[in-house]
């Protein structure tokens, strides 16, 4: 356990730059077109740096991609909320920077999960859509004072017998008429003098499906962008249209696409390396393809563990090792407590007496003189670490997916982040759940505030370190 918490405490020092890696950080050389734009973002104007992230419930959460977002926006400012699923797509949804609320009248489609059985509805890069047929529905957005926005991008579907979605945005309404002779993807944009904290879209006459829409402010900063949909894999990325992602994207020009998938491949039943690089290798050349040269990360699998014993073979590799975990230590033994100073003293003035016998005088009985309380000092339980009953393990198909997402990374010239070593390595979600501080939750996966911030801050030192190691481009 010693070597484990020296690992942890490593892993939070300053990152180790070589040619090939800073940190965790692999293959950064392919970023320098993000970090080039990020340098001159600072004070700026014109367009924000823009990174737009994708993925599975860490992406949709917004503790890890917020607490980034709030590292850059502090000190490069803040470039707008970005990009988002449109209305209120699944129950919790809780964006960070801004409310948002969704009239009763919409339908909810998704590429993963309840949504995906409602057939209408084309899906872009947030993998939801929301389609009304009742005239007057809703959705609204209020930003937070620092993601007020100066210009706002509203993509919806275009299709025959569409209605018309009114926008109001301070004192300014504007109607993007949907109806038209084929069906294809539009993004509305609309910019204005001031920043503005505010946006109202209404239903007018006939369906309307909305993919997503995003707020930004163009005066330089940063704009990070979080799609996720809980329990998604990568595969379910290709259910998305690629004539909207195409549209979406070109609309939203993002600077760095990142991708964050694994943790639900790696928890599958049955977890095929070969059938997950096909799926990683296919989805990239898409994205390529519908983004153009766009830098690209890729986030490793992070460490993840189970107590499901159906999972300890979902991959064919070594049974994983259990994780030892915190257990209390029965107290130690209680040594017999000392004689009290009044006793004592009062135990010698008696073996006095004895000896002396008719001699002694005994003067008036006084009081004895009581010695304050000791302060009571709190005893801490004794902690030690064995494996339980019902152990903890990372499920084997984990370690697949990552090894091929570093394997395919390198090969497609994408940058790659070692996001199990840099939380510390196999088995750390156990002290990040069990020792404070609290940085994960009890399901040993997903992270509370405090767990996104470090994660978030390990992620950034990498690149920092990578872009001040320019020199050994």
């Amino acid at each position: 356990m010693i070597a484990t918490l020296a690992l942890a405490a490593a892993v939070a020092a300053a990152p180790v730059v070589t040619a090939d890696c800073a940190g965790g950080l692999c293959d950064y050389s392919v970023l320098k077109p993000y970090f080039d734009k990020l340098a001159a973002a600072r004070g700026g104007s014109g367009k924000p740096v823009h990174i737009l992230q994708i993925g599975d419930s860490h992406t949709a959460g917004d503790a890890i991609t917020g607490a980034w977002r709030d590292m850059l926006q502090g000190r490069y400012g803040s470039g707008g909320r970005g990009v988002m699923p449109p209305g209120k797509p699944f129950q919790g949804y809780n964006p960070r920077g801004v409310s948002v609320d969704m009239s009763a009248g919409w339908v909810v489609s998704s590429i993963f999960g309840a949504g995906s059985q409602n057939p209408r509805g084309a899906r872009g890069l947030a993998g939801f859509s929301i389609t009304s047929t009742a005239e007057g529905a809703r959705i609204a957005m209020v930003t937070s004072a620092t993601e007020t926005f100066n210009r706002f991008i509203l993509c919806a579907i275009a299709e025959p017998g569409a209605g018309t979605l009114v926008i109001s945005i301070g004192g300014t309404t504007e109607r993007m008429e949907l109806g038209a002779l084929i069906t294809r993807p539009e993004c509305k944009q609309m910019r204005f003098d001031q920043p503005q904290p505010a946006v109202s879209v209404a239903v007018e006459g006939g369906p309307v499906t909305i993919t997503s829409w995003a707020s930004f402010r163009d005066a330089g900063g940063v704009a990070l962008s979080n799609v996720g949909v809980v329990g998604s894999q990568l595969v379910h990325f290709s259910r998305n249209d690629d004539a909207v992602v195409a549209e979406e994207l070109r609309s939203y020009q993002p600077d760095l696409i990142v991708l964050a998938f694994g943790t639900n491949e790696g928890f599958a039943p049955r977890v095929s390396a070969q059938e997950f690089e096909i799926v990683l290798r296919s989805q990239i050349g898409r994205i390529r393809r519908l983004a153009g040269r766009v830098p690209m990360l890729l986030l490793g699998a992070p460490d993840a563990l189970t107590r499901r014993s159906e999972l300890l073979a979902n991959a064919p590799t070594v049974t994983p090792a259990p994780c030892v975990e915190p257990v209390p230590l029965p107290p130690p033994a209680a040594a017999p407590a000392p004689m009290a100073a009044a006793d004592r003293s009062s135990q010698d003035i008696e073996d006095v007496l004895d000896a002396l016998g008719d001699r002694a005088v005994v003067a008036r009985a006084t009081a004895p003189v009581m010695p304050a309380p000791p302060a009571v000092v709190p005893v801490q339980q004794p902690i030690g670490w064995s494996i339980t009953a019902r152990p903890l393990f990372p499920p084997p198909g984990l370690k697949v997916v990552r090894d091929v997402q570093r394997r395919v990374a390198h090969q497609l010239r994408l940058a790659y982040w070692d996001w199990e070593a840099r939380m510390g390595g196999r088995c750390t979600a156990v002290s990040w759940v069990k020792l404070p501080p609290t940085r994960m939750r009890g399901d040993y996966v997903h992270y509370n505030s405090a767990g996104g911030q470090e994660i978030a801050s390990r992620l950034q030192a990498d690149m920092d370190a990578a872009a001040n190691a320019g020199w050994r481009w």
